[in-house]
């Protein structure tokens, strides 16, 4: 088939480009009307989602399975975790039971509050969940602290604390008891009092007194808050008033540092708020920077400033418009349609660099302005307007994929490349005419380049092999190539939310790395929780049934027992009023006494715990009123809540399925009977590995599952296989355009062979670097091809015209300059605070540094010299 000559390749290029020239004022009143308008639109229809599950499509069957758990559970989507982590059992217990009455009255930013770990029905039945050894071993403990407990109960304060430790010490006095079984408490109590006197931050805990480390006392001294915030989906960041509110209840109540408790954040609702909060961190730098690039690249492109001004002005309406344009097609941007900006700016200066750059080596040939422009328009229209044919066929290849976020980016740069070249052809070369620059003062090509031509005409041979070898180790290296499609990755790991989430991770009994699955009622979730706890890949299988505890009656038995023998000791007709600052004086001063007594009857070293405490009982004495007030609250507040929990565990009733509390079987019961399983894996849940084979193993049994487990795997094969699909809808629509126009199979491979290299080479040096390839910087392969192709099309289609000595050419300056200023754009999302902005950043510099290589260096050696027939063509398309 004959190739079609590029005078008889008719383009509307050079007529567009010819009304702007003759009506420019027209054509400049038309652009800033329609920019107006489509900035109108834009400000007022603006929004953003940084939730990565929106990357992916909902009609892929994983991202159904998901959503038929959520529309199950209503109550489990869009939450917010609050994590209270306290020196001692008792501050987690406090801290977290009165943050969460205070959240649950405030209507205005939370729809849903509950305690998850915590709340009325755990305080009572806790115990049950522990084993009979554990309950006997429990209660005899309390049953032993009796003597101790009494005189607390009746006088919760340090008063109450010094009358305990005198019964103590009487029994040590008449022989009932040794100085040794209390030493535990004496020594403790003389730890925290001397803090408390030097004036360091002292915490008391009395569980950890009571426990022997082998009953059930142990309490966490982590606890959890689960919040359903009211979501504020006109604000950028939804979430935020909710966690201002989080952070304003902890503050009133004292819940700090200070005060031995911190409150965190976490979950979906805190993450995408803080995504956001990161990627607009540092957003001025990455501007001015990028900025800074393009001007700087702009002025030795074009050696004029009002020329760098016209492609300026161009860029910013034309992403005005596709902004405009590209909100009104997708409605709201992600975490990937958002990089049409800098794709934008990066294309769109290409195409204004080869006109603005074409038009400078025509006025130095002699023409005016107007000729130069309409010169620059029929040597360029073909190429152009092939250039971006072939970019936005390359982006609308992902259109019926199933990966969302990167179809909606092809969506807005096909718009983008579109607005881009219709800008380039009309609304610059009137700028262009209207600004009337200066002409170039010299050659605009690179003649100094002539030396290289020579060579790779001279040693084209060796410049190919070399460039073989280079793709041959690529090749190798691709069984390396680290993919990493977990979306955690992408988040700023010293975010609060996202390293309170990586803290959460490695606490094995709070993972968020759980599979959920779905069952179609509470007997066959338990049946299936039966099976599916039996795998080794699985640590525990949670069902509503998991809170019902086994072997109650042995268990209440036990504690109605000690119940009995405990009850008028923790709960005294009577209790003593707060003691006054001369009764602590005289308590502590008496029994600080006692303790010497009794320790003179006892030989060293086991009298040191005495010694010593009564040591801190007499410095107590002789400090000062506040001094006092501060010990007695450090050991009173923990007091309190113990007590009050041990009350509440000697309540404990039978468990049963209709006698849980209705949140609890809501959350694991949905109305039409479906029932929920929760499964933790074994092993080190922040391995991928243990993920890989704990998803698999549970796969094999049900395929209604979800979690992150099952999102982030699923995900990454989601993600595989829409590159895949893409990469080849987009090789045969571009191949059929260059074949459509150039009607030659050689010089199809010609323009897609370095774009293939420049693929395989960037994709080796991610290897070389340890860069892996995840959801954001993956996007540079596609904007690889898009912009290869643009180039390789430029010289392909100037060779076929007969040019000579490429690099010595106005079109090797426009395409230097050009992956130049894309470069500059992109790069400088490498400033970036945000993981996954950097990384495309990174890749995207990487993948254009390989394709200037190739365009300057492997096709003029892969091309060599043109055909002779074509020679008269020359002129029109070298632009030397």
């Amino acid at each position: 088939m004959k190739p079609l000559s590029l005078s008889t390749l008719r383009t509307p290029v050079p007529a567009l480009v010819g009304s702007s020239v003759r009506r420019p004022w027209a054509t400049l009143l038309i652009t800033a009307l329609l920019t107006l308008a489509a900035l109108f639109y834009a400000a007022g229809h603006f929004a953003m989602t940084t939730d990565t599950g929106a990357l992916i499509s909902p009609k892929v069957e994983w991202r159904q399975q998901e959503s038929a758990i959520e529309n199950a559970f209503p109550q489990l989507r869009d939450v917010m975790l609050i994590v209270i982590d306290g020196k001692t059992p008792e501050l987690a217990e406090s801290a977290s039971d009165a943050l969460a009455k205070k959240l649950g009255s405030d209507k205005q930013h939370f729809r849903m509050i509950q305690r998850p770990d915590g709340g009325d029905f755990f305080a009572r039945e806790g115990l049950l969940f522990q084993s009979q050894k554990e309950v006997q071993q429990t209660t005899a403990n309390l049953i032993q602290a009796q003597p101790m407990l009494g005189p607390l109960a009746a006088d919760p304060s340090l008063r109450g604390v010094a009358t305990s430790l005198s019964t103590m010490l009487t029994g040590v006095q008449q022989g009932t008891t040794s100085l040794s079984r209390i030493d535990k408490p004496m020594t403790a109590l003389a730890d925290a009092l001397d803090k408390v006197v030097d004036g360091k931050p002292a915490f008391f805990s009395w569980q950890r007194l009571l426990n022997d480390g082998k009953s059930g006392m142990a309490a966490p001294t982590r606890k959890l808050i689960l919040a359903q915030p009211v979501l504020n989906h006109a604000d950028l960041m939804p979430g935020e008033a909710a966690s201002d509110a989080v952070d304003a209840a902890a503050k009133s109540l004292g819940l700090d540092a200070a005060h031995g408790v911190s409150v965190r954040l976490t979950g979906e609702v805190p993450l995408a708020d803080q995504e956001f909060a990161t990627l607009e961190e540092n957003i001025g730098l990455v501007a001015f920077v990028m900025l800074a690039a393009m001007l700087l690249t702009l002025w030795f492109a074009t050696r004029s400033a009002k020329i760098v001004a016209a492609i300026l002005i161009t860029i910013v309406a034309g992403l005005i418009v596709t902004t405009a344009l590209g909100l009104l097609a997708v409605e709201k941007l992600n975490l990937i349609s958002v990089a049409f900006i800098p794709l934008f700016v990066g294309l769109g200066v290409d195409f204004g660099i080869q006109i603005s750059v074409r038009f400078n080596a025509e006025r130095v040939e002699g023409f005016g302005a107007a000729d130069a422009l309409r010169r620059a328009a029929g040597a360029l229209g073909a190429p152009l307007l092939l250039a971006a044919a072939a970019i936005f066929l390359g982006f609308a290849a992902f259109l019926p994929t199933a990966y969302v976020g990167i179809a909606q980016l092809g969506i807005i740069a096909g718009l983008g490349m579109i607005i881009a070249l219709a800008f380039s052809v009309t609304f610059l070369p009137a700028l262009l005419l209207l600004l009337n620059p200066g002409k170039p003062s010299r050659d605009v090509g690179f003649s100094q380049m002539a030396p290289v031509d020579a060579f790779l005409e001279r040693r084209r041979k060796s410049v190919l092999w070399a460039f073989v070898l280079a793709l041959l180790v690529s090749i190798a290296l691709l069984p390396f190539v680290r993919f990493d499609f977990n979306p955690m990755h992408l988040r700023d790991p010293h975010s609060p939310a996202m390293a309170t989430l990586t803290d959460l991770t490695r606490d094995p009994d709070r993972t968020p790395n759980t599979i959920e699955a779905l069952a179609p009622n509470v007997q066959a979730a338990d049946a299936l929780a039966k099976k599916l706890g039996a795998l080794p890949e699985v640590s525990l299988a949670v069902t509503l049934d998991s809170f019902v505890p086994d072997n109650q009656q042995p268990k209440l038995a036990l504690i109605q027992d000690a119940s009995m023998l405990l009850d008028l000791t923790i709960n005294p007709f009577d209790t003593m009023p707060p003691p006054s600052d001369s009764e602590l004086v005289q308590a502590l001063r008496s029994t600080a006494q006692q303790l010497r007594s009794v320790a003179q009857q006892t030989a060293a070293p086991a009298n040191q715990p005495a010694l010593r405490l009564a040591t801190a009982f007499e410095r107590l004495a002789t400090a000062s009123p506040q001094i006092r007030a501060k010990a007695n609250a450090v050991l009173s507040k923990p007091l309190d809540t113990t007590l009050n929990q041990i009350r509440s565990m000697l309540q404990a009733q039978p468990v049963s399925r209709d006698t849980l509390p209705d949140q609890l079987r809501r959350d694991w019961v949905a109305p039409d009977g479906r029932a929920r399983v929760e499964l933790f894996p074994s092993g080190n849940s922040m391995d991928n590995r243990v993920l890989e084979r704990f998803r698999a193993a549970v796969a094999r049994v049900t395929p209604a599952i979800s979690g992150l487990p099952v999102a982030t795997q699923a995900a990454a094969s989601t993600v595989a296989g829409a590159f895949i699909q893409a990469g080849v809808i987009a090789l045969v629509l571009v191949s059929l355009l260059l074949f459509f126009v150039l009607r030659s199979v050689r010089e199809v491979a010609f323009t897609l062979a370095p774009v293939v290299l420049s693929g395989f080479l960037t994709l080796g040096t991610c290897v070389l670097i340890g860069q892996p390839i995840n959801f954001a910087n993956i996007i540079a392969f596609p904007l690889l091809f898009g912009v290869g192709v643009a180039f390789h099309i430029y010289f392909v289609m100037a060779w076929r015209a007969g040019a000579r000595d490429l690099l010595q050419s106005s079109l090797a300056r426009a395409v230097l300059f050009s992956a130049l200023a894309t470069g500059t754009a992109f790069g400088s999302l490498w400033l970036s605070h945000h993981p996954g902005t950097a990384s495309m950043g990174k890749i995207l510099m990487i993948s254009l540094a390989w394709t200037l290589v190739c365009a300057l260096i492997f096709e003029p050696a892969l091309l060599g010299p043109p055909d002779q027939s074509r020679e008269e063509e020359g002129a029109v398309a070298a632009g030397s």
